[in-house]
């Protein structure tokens, strides 16, 4: 995280404007004054959101002891009839990928490409089939917030054409299946495992790797195993969160999480969410994120009452969902082979205000809409300490229409004045996942929906019967927690997969990135942990899109790992280690750190997953200069993708250590 810098008035800019006229100072002093009274008005909101408690306040449900609350992880989908690769005692793989989502296959598929067998590499996941966040997530409403052209991968490859402009859950999970298929990953995944611990050996040159395999018909097996390399592919939302509620446990109604929502209580299913079971039923639903925002609209069909905590709103932009025509498959596909990474760049190159712009945009949605959006992928004109001020006043002067649009339409929406304000978003753009829905701010009109709102405080406790919110208690026959998921954005790539990783001299990679701070060469691999590649945002390129970014990851160490395997052909039985030489990954750490002052606009953000709940605003400002090097590769997605491009060309593998010994 950047130093924090306190939020500027847009009066630093206007008033050194020019003109000298007149009628300009009038303006500039009436908009100074509305400059000046929107910030204190966003300051008062995060304030009241502020909490000494920070990321504690949510509860750990892996390490939970409590069966009442360790339950909400239950996999309902898991029926048993998915085959697996048993876990075995002392099995070695040659590759092996935590994560069978989009991310996993994605680079398995890239590794194939790369002329590794297929039959070397082990996928390993706690779910019971492929998908990731489309597995897990099946709740009413589901769908992608980001266009089916650029977010579904290998949309080419597997000839398939997108249903929908934001294709649906179903059809995600579907697509994953059909990589699996096309590319022969079925029996090559290792279901309903967990990964707990990682460790180096040297003496082998391996990662000697601890598991547990569940079984849907008998007791779990827990072994361990061996690989040469080891890849992290967790996915951004795949670890649900709740807050640690008083009574949290007593509840005696029946609740589930959105991500494992239960439909043998509100009847329907993902192909057909007809909850006609919550005909009768008083449902309340806690947060109102992204997923709420696709939930509640079909919460509010069926139930009999709603009630939707609020602590802080969503901004909520129009989505215009439709289904895509020939006509537009066309076009979308005219420019021949390699249209989807056409695409994938055109979007890119709005969303992170790309100098210049291209001539069209192609996707023309609210994502590429949203000019401000670049203070969190990077991608802007580079920002010195001057200039932070000046770039502070201009990332707000171009939020400011967005939101202002935003917050209009609240009204245009909601018919209740009272109700239409506590709806509406006072935060810049930035600070929030941005929410896209074109039926949850009318879902508010409906005479069975009442919004609960907390004023940032947040509901109280659970109740037996309820939510006690307000100091009062609101009974609910079902109660459903939209409360997010684990980001990890701050934290080494093992504890971002539940993975204690052990690298050379014994050393945890949670100790290094907490002592020394994040370092890595290009994003994927950390020095003193050979052979282990891993994904997240941290000092990589990044877009409200993430598959460019797995796109990059998995080309990238197909491509390392390929030449390394090149290099001890001729002797197979050599053993191999290949990590970052220390000098590489300071100067790919400094690169980061150089964009640091970009960030700045992010100082006095409400809090949220991207500010580990405001956590990083509290350290001491030599932790916070540290933290700067969790961001992401601050010249954007599109540069990170040239510069790891030419590192490829060149064809050296600068500045990597690759050491060969005999078994």
């Amino acid at each position: 995280m950047a130093q924090a810098q306190p939020v500027q008035p847009v009066v630093d800019v206007v008033t050194n404007a020019t003109d000298h006229g007149p009628c300009h100072v009038a303006q500039s002093k009436n908009a100074s004054e509305e400059a000046e009274k929107l910030q204190k008005k966003y300051e008062e909101e995060r304030n009241k959101r502020l909490r000494s408690d920070g990321l504690s306040q949510y509860l750990n449900l892996s390490s939970t002891e409590n069966p009442k609350i360790r339950r909400y992880l239950d996999d309902p989908w898991d029926d048993g009839s998915i085959s697996s690769i048993p876990l075995q005692d002392g099995a070695h793989t040659k590759i092996l990928i935590v994560g069978a989502g989009f991310g996993g296959l994605m680079f398995a598929v890239e590794l194939i490409r790369a002329g590794i067998p297929h039959g070397d590499i082990l996928m390993v996941d706690q779910a019971a089939g492929f998908g990731g966040a489309w597995y897990w997530n099946r709740y009413a409403g589901l769908m992608c917030d980001v266009d089916s052209t650029v977010y579904m991968p290998l949309l080419e490859e597997t000839g398939y054409r997108a249903k929908h402009k934001y294709a649906y859950g179903e059809e995600l999970r579907e697509h994953a299946e059909r990589i699996a298929t096309k590319y022969k990953l079925r029996d090559r995944a290792m279901f309903r495992s967990e990964v707990h611990s990682s460790q180096w050996d040297d003496t082998t040159k391996m990662w000697k790797l601890k598991l547990t395999q569940r079984s849907p018909n008998s007791n779990d097996i827990s072994a361990a195993v061996s690989a040469d390399f080891v890849i992290f592919v967790p996915g951004l939302f795949t670890r649900p969160k709740v807050p640690n509620l008083s009574g949290l446990e007593t509840y005696s109604g029946k609740s589930f999480l959105t991500s494992r929502w239960d439909y043998e209580v509100t009847g329907g299913n993902q192909e057909n969410p007809s909850l006609e079971n919550l005909r009768d039923k008083r449902v309340g639903i806690i947060g109102t994120g992204a997923t709420a925002l696709q939930a509640v609209p079909h919460l509010a069909k069926w139930s009999k009452h709603l009630y939707v905590f609020q602590r802080t709103p969503s901004s909520v932009d129009v989505r215009r969902q439709k289904t895509i025509t020939d006509a537009e498959w066309a076009n979308v596909t005219k420019s021949g082979p390699g249209w989807q990474a056409v695409r994938s760049r055109n979007f890119t190159s709005f969303t992170a205000r790309v100098e210049p712009l291209p001539e069209i945009d192609m996707i023309s949605d609210g994502w590429t809409d949203f000019p401000s959006y670049h203070v969190l992928t990077g991608g802007g004109k580079p920002v010195t300490s001057e200039m932070v001020a000046a770039h502070i006043a201009d990332s707000h002067r171009l939020d400011l229409p967005r939101m202002e649009r935003i917050r209009a339409r609240v009204d245009q929406e909601v018919k209740d004045p009272a109700v239409a304000e506590k709806l509406k978003p006072w935060y810049a753009g930035w600070c929030k996942r941005p929410g896209f829905h074109d039926d949850y701010l009318s879902t508010f009109n409906k005479p069975n929906v009442e919004l609960i709102d907390t004023a940032g405080r947040g509901v109280d406790a659970i109740t037996t019967t309820g939510v006690q919110a307000n100091g009062q208690v609101y009974d609910v026959d079902v109660l459903i927690f939209s409360t997010g998921f684990e980001s990890g954005f701050h934290l080494d790539p093992g504890s971002r997969c539940g993975i204690e990783v052990i690298g050379r001299e014994g050393r945890r990679m949670a100790d290094r990135w907490e002592k020394e701070g994040t370092a890595t060469l290009h994003g994927i691999m950390s020095r003193g942990f050979p052979n282990l590649f891993f994904t997240g945002t941290p000092q990589s390129g990044v877009s409200p899109n993430y598959t460019p970014s797995l796109e990059i990851f998995s080309r990238h160490t197909a491509y390392i790992i390929s030449e390394v395997e090149k290099k001890r052909a001729v002797l197979p039985e050599l053993r191999v280690a290949a990590e970052p030489h220390a000098d590489a990954e300071k100067a790919w750490v400094m690169g980061v750190l150089a964009g640091a002052y970009s960030l700045a606009p992010l100082g006095h953000c409400t809090p949220s997953y991207f500010n580990a709940e405001s956590d990083v605003t509290k350290l001491p400002m030599e932790e916070q200069v540290k933290g700067a090097v969790t961001a992401a590769w601050p010249g954007g997605i599109n540069d990170y993708l040239d510069i790891l491009q030419a590192w490829r060309e060149a064809g050296d593998l600068s500045g990597l250590s690759i050491t060969l010994t005999s078994k």
